[in-house]
């Protein structure tokens, strides 16, 4: 079985974490085995989740389901000590306080390393990834843009040798659709809309891949709204002023969600849940992410 790469990426606080974990559980129910990845230092679902700690090393967190957390530094010591084969060594390596300073002013260099992590596996490259299905919990839009911009640079500035072929591998795995997919999430308002249409842009043009979009809570009425233009006595009530701000907010919402066919052709569209425990509020968004 082809092992898919799901990348999940939207403006800060449209609900990104949530999106990723519902989609990692709906295809491990599928009987996949799923792999939930967070970039970064800091962990979301540590907390979100109560958590021991998230690591490097994946941990089974649900059937068929686990959670890892990468950073550029240690998905680079991985790489080194898998091209080196003595653990010693690459630790040396990276203790050199030269080296340190190298990582964290090479451009890109963060950035290649957690690319060339997610996508070992269809590359057949460095240590193994036993999993189906790797969803990835990626960055905001401009950062996620920086990160799929960093094989490309090293590519160009690096024309032959390892480092070139081993970028341009993993730019081939980026633009396969049949690998990589990509989910754009997204609120119906018009800031984060806009930057979910610029990003799916970049991704159409530089990688020649369609991404999809989730709108993420999105306001669903299914009793009937007080008639407000009728009803004199509701139009001073809180009840009154209540019905018609969510007639205001449907109405844009309305707007947004056509807009957002401008630049899409899968949407899918997620309730805004009012649940505070967090599996139950994962699991209720599996029934809605694509």
């Amino acid at each position: 079985m082809q092992q898919e790469i799901h990348f999940v990426t939207g403006k800060g606080g449209v609900g990104k974490s949530v999106i990723a974990a519902a989609l990692a559980l709906k295809y491990s129910r599928q009987g996949k085995k799923v792999l939930l990845v967070e970039l970064g230092d800091q962990s979301f679902f540590k907390d979100f989740f109560d958590l021991d700690d998230v690591t490097f090393n994946p941990q089974e967190i649900k059937p068929n389901l686990s959670l890892a957390l990468w950073t550029g530094e240690s998905c680079l010591r991985e790489y080194a000590q898998h091209l080196i084969k003595v653990e010693s060594l690459a630790k040396l390596f990276f203790d050199n306080a030269v080296m340190k300073a190298f990582i964290n002013i090479a451009p890109g260099l963060p950035e290649l390393a957690m690319l060339g992590k997610i996508t070992s596996g269809p590359r057949k490259y460095g240590p193994p990834m036993n999993f189906d299905c790797v969803v990835v919990d990626a960055f905001a839009t401009g950062h996620f843009k920086a990160l799929l911009a960093a094989p490309s640079g090293m590519a160009q500035a690096v024309q032959i040798g390892p480092m070139g072929e081993q970028s341009r591998s993993i730019i081939r795995v980026l633009q396969d659709q049949n690998i990589s997919k990509y989910h754009i999430v997204s609120l119906p308002e018009e800031l984060p809309l806009k930057e979910s249409a610029e990003l799916a842009e970049y991704l159409k043009s530089e990688f020649t891949v369609e991404p999809g979009l989730v709108m993420n809570k999105v306001l669903e009425v299914n009793l009937p709204l007080p008639d407000v233009q009728k009803a004199e006595t509701l139009t001073n009530s809180d009840l009154g002023m209540f019905a018609q701000y969510i007639e205001q907010q449907l109405a844009r919402q309305k707007v947004m969600i056509e807009q957002a066919k401008s630049s899409f052709k899968k949407i899918s569209k997620v309730p805004l849940f009012f649940e505070t425990e967090p599996w139950k509020l994962v699991e209720k968004a599996v029934e809605k992410v694509p």
